[in-house]
């Protein structure tokens, strides 16, 4: 009877190991909470669904990276930072609209990250935007 409780508390405890960024996420269906707050405005939370492939899932970097530009805007990543769990970065646009982001993932497992996301943009030297998002991603299961 021993050895069984001993089993289970190790297949346990292999089972909640954190992930690492590293290592990626699952790959497939995943639920996603979002907390957005626009200039001091709170919305309400909006939950969608995203499908990611075994690529996206472990490459992290690329799945979780901005994708930003636009018409007289040149945007660069000016920091960017990855360990065993947390991953950041900051990215600064410059253009017709100045545009300054801060990002950080934490994945407490496979099946599990939150993030922070917070954006401020300026107009002719006047801040027009501040942004603040919170993510929380959950696994689900595979995609449809």
């Amino acid at each position: 009877m021993k050895i069984l409780v001993v089993a289970a508390l190790v297949w346990c405890a292999l089972m909640t190991k954190p992930s690492t960024a590293d290592e990626g996420i699952q790959p497939g269906l995943w639920k996603i909470t979002t907390n957005t707050s626009n200039n001091g405005v709170t919305i309400p939370p909006h939950v969608n669904s995203r499908c990611l492939t075994v690529e996206q899932a472990k490459n992290l970097t690329d799945t979780f990276s901005p994708k930003f530009g636009g018409i007289n805007t040149i945007c660069e990543r000016t920091e960017y930072e990855k360990s065993a769990q947390k991953m950041s970065w900051r990215l600064q646009c410059k253009g017709q609209m100045n545009i300054a982001t801060v990002a950080e993932f934490t994945f407490f497992s496979s099946l599990r990250y939150v993030a922070t996301i917070s954006t401020k943009g300026w107009m002719a030297d006047q801040q027009i935007l501040d942004s603040h998002v919170a993510l929380e991603g959950t696994y689900v299961g595979a995609c449809p």
